[in-house]
């Protein structure tokens, strides 16, 4: 089943590289406005600490807004374009790395492509004053996760490598849900954590089931992105390269870091990021 996985993560490597390059290409000569240095920059940092627990979406929306480098519009694109291939690679590593028993692994995998083909095609046609609010929105609620986290609200977590009867079905239903939510900015690490926790499977269980249902709903969705034309083209690949770097030294070399200080910091940023985000849809007619 391992092999089987490892396989569908190859071939929806290759079909997503070839749908981006062809799309890059085609457009080479009409790239947006925006700063190769900032944006691979913000794609290093945020996919080094994806890997070790901090995750990509939030703060790189942050970074986005803060240094102006895409429109609000094509954020959910840009973001879900430019963690693609990162995200494979991470899947990659800790399938491999940590053991998850097979139905469970593959059943939520594909129950998080299945919600993110739902979602990418509505979010592809949103006004930018809708994807403000729904990112609005979206980050308060992945600050609200980690916020729970931090406190130790969030109980559970056991030993267990794998589900079966209610609760296997609880877990592919809200896979599906976050797999569609995710297509609009709402990053899937914090909500699957609490729920991998709830459900009492093992804390480490958490990151092949985060990085696996990520790697396998975000070609889909990153492809409908790119066909509707609905990223920045030149800030998803700017990110996307460094991302990839910066995912195999985290994995592979740096492995943890001391990072409480920094995932306060993170929350407080998103909040405040938010607060802008809604601020602008709220005062601004579409």
């Amino acid at each position: 089943m391992i092999q089987f996985i490892w396989l569908s993560l190859a071939i929806l490597t290759i079909w997503f590289s070839i749908a981006l390059f062809k799309d890059f290409s085609k457009h080479k000569n009409n790239l947006e406005n925006v700063s190769w240095l900032k944006t691979g920059l913000i794609g290093f940092v945020v996919n080094f600490f994806d890997v070790l627990g901090i995750g990509a979406f939030a703060p790189q929306t942050a970074l986005l807004k803060f240094t102006k480098q895409t429109e609000d519009r094509v954020l959910p694109g840009t973001l879900n374009v430019a963690n693609t291939l990162p995200v494979l690679i991470q899947a990659l590593i800790f399938i491999t790395v940590i053991e998850v028993e097979s139905v469970t692994l593959l059943l939520m995998l594909v129950s998080a492509a299945a919600g993110a083909l739902l979602g990418a095609g509505a979010v592809s046609k949103m006004s930018e004053k809708r994807i403000r609010i729904v990112m609005g929105f979206a980050l308060l609620i992945t600050a609200g996760f980690m916020f729970a986290g931090k406190m130790q609200w969030i109980q559970g977590g056991g030993t267990a490598i794998g589900l079966s009867g209610v609760k296997l079905t609880v877990a592919v239903a809200v896979n599906f849900l976050l797999g569609a939510l995710m297509t609009a900015g709402i990053g899937l690490y914090a909500p699957c954590m609490a729920m991998v926790f709830a459900l009492g499977l093992s804390p480490q269980v958490a990151f092949p089931i985060m990085m696996g249902s990520c790697a396998f709903l975000m070609p889909p969705a990153s492809i409908k992105f790119i066909k509707e034309g609905a990223y920045n083209r030149k800030a998803a690949v700017a990110m996307a390269l460094p991302g990839i770097i910066a995912v195999l030294i985290a994995a592979l070399i740096v492995k943890s870091l001391p990072l409480d200080t920094l995932r306060w910091l993170v929350i407080i940023v998103i909040v405040y990021t938010s607060v802008v985000m809604l601020r602008s849809a709220y005062s601004k007619q579409s």
